[in-house]
């Protein structure tokens, strides 16, 4: 089924293709929730409110192209992560005066070789706000200006959080001397 077709039946609210959406972008979904929310249940919580906030919103989705669903669903996800951290108080920011692994840690050849898996757990460790800088500088394709404005922070304290995350990154890989 084209993603049209899946998503004027999804505006019908027929329940076989939310269903056949759900199966199409749960996964890719979870492990956004996962980059952003440490805790797998806290994690499919935020994935499930994403969801649902996107079937209750999809009448002002506007269909543009192949990817444009998976952009709209990111969008919503990634809001409900980041509100999910500051209900929680963990998004906690220090301040200071389509993405490739290289992306990271600028050209680092160790990060390239690694196993998504093991970027994603290192991620996963870091500090809420360094953390959440990452995501948004790295994989969500946001500015600092942008990264600002969604955290209510300075430009100058999303540079800096980038900053310390991949450093952090770069230091985690060197402890551990990954070689594939």
């Amino acid at each position: 089924m084209t993603e049209t077709v899946l998503i004027e039946a999804c505006k019908r609210r027929e329940s076989f293709a939310q269903r056949l959406l759900y199966d199409r972008f749960v996964d890719k979904m979870y492990v956004l929730c996962l980059r952003y929310i440490v805790s797998p249940t806290d994690a499919e919580e935020v994935l499930s409110d994403g969801f649902f906030k996107f079937f209750r919103n999809i009448d002002q989705f506007t269909y543009i192209g192949e990817g444009s669903v998976q952009a709209w669903l990111s969008k919503i996800v990634v809001n409900e992560c980041l509100m999910f951290l500051r209900k929680k108080k963990q998004l906690v920011l220090t301040i200071d005066d389509h993405v490739t692994h290289s992306n990271l840690a600028e050209n680092d050849t160790a990060l390239q070789q690694m196993a998504t898996k093991d970027i994603l757990r290192y991620i996963q460790e870091m500090p809420a706000g360094y953390r959440t800088v990452l995501n948004l500088y790295v994989f969500e394709d946001r500015s600092h200006k942008e990264i600002a404005s969604l955290l209510q922070i300075s430009e100058s304290t999303s540079k800096s959080q980038l900053f310390k995350a991949r450093a952090m990154l770069r230091q985690r890989i060197a402890g551990v001397g990954y070689n594939n």
